[in-house]
């Protein structure tokens, strides 16, 4: 078989001609183009003919590379915003530290400034747990005998009296707020002199000054301070303030409620201060005694 079709069916000039053609023509458009810039204007509409074919064939893989950066990033910012996360926690757990640490030094220095005010000698402690029994108002601290601690000795804080020691164990010792039933406390009014004796109601932040008269000068915000007649607690130390007083003209005495100035349910460290020096006899009990022994020694 030919390769050629028959020569009836031959149109035109050879395929060498046109070869040739084509070339010389390739060629002067190549020189045109490269002297006389002649084909600029025929390439820029080209240019944009061929320019949505173009994006068109690249837009697949334009897509599964933004799709790849997208999620990409996506699991990127996911896993910073864990770590952010714990991160937090973490130093909101450090800046809590931080503040309470702060505010126990804050506390610590003002229990230097009392110590150096008091004109006893004080014992600092800290507060390790409360009584079990929830119907009194104790806590025990960290000072026994082997401390230099004795029952009955004054505990304070920066605000005022905390309690007193009650029982003392060789080194813990169990502290009674002035809160508890059983505790007294004498005060005096510092805007009138006014003397008397607060006593616990059994809650945290309550307190009851008693058998004061109806029309004894009390009002509401007056400061109580200890008066020192005891011989247990340094005069001066604030006590409570008075917030209600209820006066009824058919009761001998005025119902008058206080709220502590001092606590520890927010501090931890206190002071113990020790008991002042031996007081004088009482000369009525010493007359008391002296008539008992009288009467025995008459039988």
């Amino acid at each position: 078989m030919q390769n050629s079709p028959p020569p009836f069916f031959q149109r035109g000039p050879s395929l060498v001609m046109r070869f040739a053609l084509f070339s010389l023509l390739s060629l002067v458009f190549l020189v045109a183009d490269a002297r006389f810039n002649y084909l600029r204007l025929v390439r820029q509409g080209m240019a944009v003919m061929i320019y949505p074919l173009q994006r068109g064939a690249a837009m697949p893989w334009e897509s599964f590379d933004r799709l790849s950066g997208f999620l990409a990033a996506q699991a990127e910012l996911l896993a910073d915003n864990e770590r952010l996360r714990f991160q937090r926690l973490r130093d909101g757990a450090a800046l809590q530290t931080q503040q309470s640490l702060e505010a126990e030094n804050r506390h610590l220095r003002e229990l230097l400034t009392l110590r150096e005010r008091l004109p006893r000698e004080t014992i600092p402690a800290e507060i390790l747990f409360s009584h079990r029994d929830p119907f009194t108002r104790r806590v025990v601290v960290d000072r026994g005998s082997q401390n230099g601690v004795v029952e009955g000795s004054a505990v304070v804080d920066p605000t005022g009296v905390v309690g007193q020691v009650t029982r003392v164990f060789p080194w813990l010792s169990e502290v009674t707020l002035i809160s508890d039933k059983e505790q007294a406390v004498p005060i005096q009014v510092v805007r009138s002199g006014l003397r008397g004796i607060t006593f616990g109601t059994g809650y945290d932040h309550g307190l009851e000054l008693r058998f004061m008269p109806v029309n004894a000068d009390l009002q509401n915000g007056d400061v109580l301070v200890t008066s020192g007649i005891d011989g247990t607690y340094p005069p001066g130390l604030p006590v409570a303030v008075v917030a209600n007083v209820e006066r009824n003209v058919a009761y001998a005495f005025a119902r008058i409620y206080c709220s502590p100035a001092a606590g520890v349910s927010g501090r931890g460290q206190v002071l113990i201060v020790a008991s002042t020096d031996r007081l004088p006899p009482n000369p009525i009990r010493e007359e008391e005694l002296a008539a008992r022994r009288a009467k025995r020694e008459g039988n």
